[in-house]
This record gives structure tokens, C-alpha cells and sequence, in this order.
């Protein structure tokens, strides 16, 4: 019998600022180490964004 939590995908989160002049190239670097952005939101001053990423644990 295999246990309640087999099989079953777990991922772990970050949280990373983001400029607005190096966006792309800030998600590219976190994209080729197998993270996944979930979501952008403003940053605490106009010149930043705020990235959510998550990624499945091995």
C-alpha cells in the first residue's frame, strides 16, 4: 500500500525583485535554473517589480 503523500508534487517558492531595465534577462537566469513565474506585482517603489516564482522539488 503505498502512502497518502506518494506520487504527490510538492514545489518550493521564491520571491525575487525585479528591475524594469533587466526583466527579461533577470527571469531568463532564474528560468534556466527550472523556476516558473507565477506572478508580478509592483515593488515598493516605481522602478521595481516583484517576481513570484515556484519550481517542483526534486
Amino acid at each position: 500500500m503505498s502512502s497518502p503523500t506518494s506520487g504527490r508534487r510538492t514545489f518550493e517558492y521564491a520571491t525575487v525583485p525585479l528591475l524594469i531595465h533587466a526583466t527579461k534577462q533577470i527571469l531568463d537566469t532564474w528560468g534556466e535554473d527550472g523556476w516558473e513565474l507565477v506572478q508580478v506585482v509592483p515593488g515598493p517603489n516605481p522602478e521595481q517589480l516583484v517576481a513570484y516564482l515556484k519550481r517542483e522539488r526534486s
